[in-house]
């Protein structure tokens, strides 16, 4: 037993550090992305600049589309680490540890060492897990709060129960409240959901107390209410109504720029969580559990595909179609695979032919894609003419490939096919597997990702960098929150009306960042005939109006 102990907290020690050496480098080298990065980092800096750490503001008027945690975790670190990128993501380079430990133990409770070293491992080393870890959103706080939540009430409902159940329960509340105190009730939708169908497949057979009902709604409502509250204490009522009145609309209509095909989750999550997702595959075609011996396990398997189902249900009923929404399937998704390859492992099941050509395909497309990079700017030419006119400008920008990009495609390609060779020792198979796709998203990352940028947002970035600290006014014609986080926005230049930037009387200069379409900036020169134009770049042109005074 001591021994046992040893060896898992040497393990909890290695993941740690194998957390830091994968989501901390480069953590900084890429601009934060409009919408969801920026719009969050700008909250965090508006309060440190405001010191108003209740009311969550973006160009210093409130802000009522999420609850204040994340952005508190960000505020946080851009006082330890400075207003960059570096300390807008950093709070989920922590989540990302959190989340390796987390997944561990939950595995090494449930099924032993090996288990929770794999469910952790296949969350780590799958691409858009992976990806979550090194961003600036809030869904990889969110998702653990709601998997700590139904993680600890699954743990409550178990047939071999064991532990305190009131402290299950309180910590499952905790945990959703949390939850809900990140992004809002969603959180707690997600679970309500989950438990539901949970009891519609258990026949309503569930042992409880009022007292255990009460605990769990009381401190669900105290924790994820308290922002709320505070609100309404604060007199902010019109805050709360927006939020609301905001969550309902994601439902019902298609937010501007995210909609998408009737499919898109199933999809992402298939092409994105690779190779979680095609080694979870079995599991949905067949009876798995039919030779699962320990009745806990299948309790959470039971649990894990609930989850997922409704995850995958409720986003795709969702008008609004944004990958991350349903991000937190990844979870009961990785479990899944982790369930199916510790019984390959264990020689009670096998990898099938099909899982090895879809493995090795996707991993060629992978591959292929990004060996092909230092090649892109010699074939644009050829893509261009058939782009639309934002897109093709786009493309004019030029990138500094390093020539290796090709090395980082081929590992992908060589380890995926040395899985297919040693699949029947499905223990080193799956490591050189997971080898191979951690090395290629981390390699991805830090060396491609910066390249590719140039190719989206940089030239408009390093336009509003050259506007900090000079005392005007600045107006993206296209919805964009990068003027105020990288042009570091002062109160006094705020101005937001279109009319009186575009044709009123100026007291400061006001720059007009526009896509360089001709719709676009025929109709821009007709609403602000005196403005001037400055230069044209990469897809974005720019123009400014100067005040008669000047």
């Amino acid at each position: 037993m001591k021994n046992q102990g040893v060896r898992k907290l040497l393990t909890q020690l290695i993941l740690v550090l194998v957390g830091c050496v994968l989501f901390l480098p480069g953590l900084g080298s890429v601009h934060l992305f409009d919408w969801d990065e920026i719009n969050f980092a700008e909250s965090a800096r508006e309060m440190l600049l405001t010191g108003d750490y209740l009311t969550v503001q973006v160009n210093f008027e409130p802000f009522w589309e999420k609850p204040p945690l994340f952005i508190w975790m960000q505020a946080l670190s851009m006082h330890l680490f400075g207003v960059n990128e570096f300390a807008a993501r950093l709070p989920n380079v922590l989540c990302g540890i959190i989340t390796l430990l987390t997944l561990f133990n939950c595995g090494y409770r449930l099924k032993g060492y090996r288990f929770g070293l794999l469910w952790s491992m296949l969350y780590a080393c799958s691409l858009f897990p992976f990806f979550y870890f090194k961003t600036g959103i809030i869904d990889p706080w969110f998702n653990l709060f709601i998997f700590g939540g139904v993680y600890c009430f699954m743990r409550f409902t178990a047939p071999e129960h064991r532990g305190n159940a009131v402290w299950q329960v309180a910590l499952s509340a905790l945990f959703l409240g949390l939850a809900i105190l990140t992004k809002g009730p969603v959180g707690l939708l997600i679970f309500l959901l989950t438990f539901a169908v949970y009891l519609l497949v258990n026949r309503f057979k569930l042992r409880f107390t009022w007292m255990q009902v009460l605990l769990f709604m009381v401190i669900t409502a105290g924790v994820g209410g308290l922002w709320f509250i505070l609100q309404i204490i604060a007199g902010n009522y019109a805050v709360v109504q927006d939020f609301i009145a905001y969550q309902i609309r994601l439902f019902q209509t298609q937010d501007a720029g995210h909609g998408g095909f009737f499919l898109y989750h199933f999809v992402m999550i298939l092409i994105g969580v690779f190779p979680a997702s095609l080694l979870a595959l079995p599991v949905f075609h067949r009876s798995v559990l039919r030779d699962e011996e320990n009745r806990n396990t299948a309790h959470m398997f039971r649990w894990m595909m609930i989850l997922f189902g409704v995850v995958l249900i409720l986003f795709t009923i969702v008008k609004t179609k944004i990958v991350h929404y349903a991000s937190m399937s990844y979870f009961p998704l990785t479990f899944m695979a982790a369930w199916y390859v510790n019984r390959c492992i264990a020689g009670k099941e096998r990898i099938f032919v099909w899982q090895k050509i879809l493995i090795l395909t996707f991993a060629a497309i992978y591959g292929l894609a990004v060996a092909l990079l230092p090649s892109f700017d010699r074939l644009k030419v050829h893509i261009i003419p058939y782009l639309d006119e934002f897109t093709a400008g786009n493309l004019q920008a030029v990138s500094q490939w390093h020539g290796f990009e090709p090395l980082i495609g081929c590992m992908l390609i060589l380890t995926t096919t040395l899985f297919c060779i040693w699949v029947k020792r499905t223990g080193r198979a799956v490591a050189v597997l997971l080898l191979g796709a951690v090395l290629f998203v981390s390699s991805t990352m830090f060396f491609v990702v910066p390249e590719v940028e140039k190719y989206t947002q940089v030239s408009m970035i390093e336009f509003l960098e050259l506007r900090r600290g000079e005392d005007c006014y600045i107006y993206p014609i296209h919805k964009s929150y990068a003027h105020y986080f990288y042009a570091d926005r002062q109160r006094e230049n705020r101005l937001a009306d279109s009319a009186i930037l575009m044709r009123g009387q100026l007291d400061k200069p006001c720059y007009f960042i526009l896509r360089h379409t001709r719709v676009e900036v025929e109709n821009f020169e007709k609403d602000a005939p005196d403005a001037k134009f400055l230069y044209a770049e990469n897809g974005f042109a720019f123009y400014v109006r100067i005040p008669n005074t000047y």
